[in-house]
Parts: C-alpha cells; structure tokens; sequence
C-alpha cells in the first residue's frame, strides 16, 4: 500500500482517488490508477497536485473510473471558462446525505403552485414591472436553488446506483 500525498491532500482529484481506492485496491497508487484510467502517471500527478487543469475528456474518464460523477460538476464550476458561469456547484454533503437532499426538494416543489401563479401572472403581458422585480426575483432564487438540488441529486443517485 502507498503512503498518502501530503501535498495533494486537499485536491479534489486526489480525494476522489482515495475515496475510491477503499473498493479498489489498484487505486491506492498514481501508477495503478494511471493504467485503469489511461493517462500519464506523471500527468495524473500534475493534476493532483493542482500544477495543471486536466482536459475535459481526462475528467471524465477519471469520474468514470472512480465512480465519483461529482468531479464533473467541479470541473464545470471550477475549470471551465463557460461552465463558470451556467454551472451550480454542489454541495457535498448533500451529495452525502440523499434523505435530507430530497426533503429540501420537496419543500421548494411545495412552493411550486404559488411560484408558477405568480410568474404566470408577472409574464403574461411580456414585461416585467418595478412593482414585479421582487417577485421574479424570489421566483429566479427559487429556481436557481431547486437546479443546484437537483444536480445534487442525479450526481447522489449516481453514485448509489454503481456501489
């Protein structure tokens, strides 16, 4: 078994490594880990290390190959000049925690009738008024929040489905 990396231990790569090196022992090390995602053991090591950005394609096959789909949302919210800024990054512990996840989506759909009446309301004659920008204000929050949840949960059930 190899020692831990001192200086990528903070990395978000790394950890996903660690994570899943705990069901597969070939992870444990770069140079296993090189060989099943198919990429320099020194590159991999870069990356870790946060000496460079990996390639889109090189993120994906690293979340595939460790079963960790919450790298993709990181890249986009983090490396990416154009998911920077569409992208909602996640939070981690609501990956971990899927009960408490899906009552905070419920809730927010609890609030979707009201929400959907009043945005009908403030679109249906094209403008937005003063009068109506708190309105579609709370409305956007709303949705902004019920996306960022909703990621959360696809990357959640993802990992649950593989394990």
């Amino acid at each position: 078994m190899s020692k831990k990396a001192t200086k990528a231990v903070d990395n978000i790569f790394y950890k996903a490594r660690m994570e899943a090196a705990k069901f597969n022992d070939s992870l444990n090390s770069r140079e296993g880990a090189s060989e099943k995602i198919g990429i320099d053991r020194t590159r991999l090591a870069r990356i870790e290390l946060g000496s460079l950005n990996p390639y889109p394609e090189e993120v994906l096959l690293i979340s595939d190959t460790y079963n960790a789909p919450e790298l993709l949302n990181h890249y986009c919210c983090h490396e990416c000049p154009i998911g920077q800024h569409i992208a909602i990054p996640i939070n981690q512990e609501n990956v971990e925690n899927i009960y408490k996840l899906s009552i905070s989506i419920f809730n927010l759909l609890g609030a979707g009738n009201e929400m959907s009446t009043t945005l009908l309301d403030v679109v249906e004659d094209g403008k937005i008024t003063e009068d109506e920008k708190p309105q579609v204000d709370y409305i956007v929050g709303n949705l902004k929040k019920l996306s960022g949840l909703t990621n959360e949960l696809v990357i959640a059930l993802e990992k649950l489905e593989i394990e």
